[in-house]
Formats: C-alpha cells, sequence, structure tokens
C-alpha cells in the first residue's frame, strides 16, 4: 500500500467524506431556496410558530459580523476559512482514523467553512435561510453551513470537557 492511501486508511483523513458530505448538502440546500424561494421579508414562509424559511443575502460572518463594510471582509472570511481548513485538515492526517470525536467535529467545520467560502466566491454573499425567532426577537438568520460549523465547534470544547473527566 502506498504511503498516501496508508495516510486516507489509517489517520483522520479518512473522514473528509463527512466534509464533502456537508459541502454538497449545504450548496445544494442554498440552490433549491435561490431557485425557488423570493428574496427577502415579505417571501418568508412561516413553518413553526418559532420557525420560518427566509431567503436572505449576508455579506459579512456569523450575525452579519461586518457585513456593512466595503466587500474587503468577503477575503478576510476566506481567507480564514482557507487557512482553518488547511490546519483542521493537517491535525486530521495526525489523528489516528478510530478518533471519531475529532475527525468529525475537524470534517463539520471543514464542510461548513467550503460551502460559504463557495457562496462568498460564487454569489459574493453567503445565503442564509434558516430564522428562529421567539416573539419579536429573531436570531440572526443562519444556514447549514454555520450549523456544521457551530455544532464541530461544540464538539471540540465538549472534548476538552471529556478528556478531563477521563483524567479523574
Amino acid at each position: 500500500m502506498s504511503g498516501k492511501a496508508q495516510i486516507f486508511k489509517q489517520t483522520g483523513v479518512r473522514w473528509l467524506w463527512l466534509a464533502l458530505v456537508v459541502f454538497l448538502a449545504d450548496i445544494g440546500i442554498k440552490f433549491i431556496v435561490m431557485e425557488n424561494m423570493g428574496y427577502g421579508w415579505a417571501n418568508r414562509i412561516e413553518v413553526l410558530p418559532f420557525f420560518n424559511l427566509l431567503y436572505v443575502h449576508n455579506y459579512g460572518a456569523a450575525f452579519s459580523f461586518l457585513s456593512d463594510q466595503a466587500g474587503w471582509q468577503r477575503w478576510l472570511f476566506t481567507g480564514i476559512a482557507f487557512v482553518v481548513t488547511g490546519l483542521l485538515t493537517y491535525w486530521m492526517s495526525k489523528l489516528p482514523a478510530a478518533e471519531k470525536w475529532n475527525n468529525v467535529a475537524y470534517a463539520m467545520i471543514i464542510g461548513g467553512a467550503i460551502g460559504n467560502v463557495f457562496d462568498r466566491m460564487v454569489h459574493g454573499f453567503v445565503v442564509d435561510y434558516l430564522d428562529f425567532y421567539w416573539g419579536t426577537y429573531h436570531w440572526p438568520a443562519f444556514n447549514l453551513a454555520d450549523t456544521a460549523i457551530c455544532l464541530g465547534a461544540a464538539m471540540i470544547i465538549l472534548d476538552g470537557f471529556r478528556k478531563k473527566e477521563e483524567e479523574k
């Protein structure tokens, strides 16, 4: 078996299939939203008493951070995503494939990051469509990529607590 094949089989890199699934699901859903929903609040679809489908553009990052800037933030967030993706992929290459928890967390972050980078590169903005609210308070709209990134980050944080518990 070649060295590259062995790395793929024995390290966390083999979990990159999950990043691909997250990426494809994310851009697929965004395509469906863009093709089938009208843009903005007036075109929202009320799904539950606390949840709407709402097609909006996000020119910033999480919670529309820096969305009011002149466009430079698009490149900043793209660069950050590439660096994070590179680092996480490297770390996955150093982890054994059997260490599922961290590999899944890293793959989810990678898939989400690439999904949002795709939007920034192709559209110039990120497509958001999930709108949760309570009464008149609306959480900022987000998408599957954001969800994967947050879940992956939460898994990494939880892993820190799990390891401390195991050491006791």
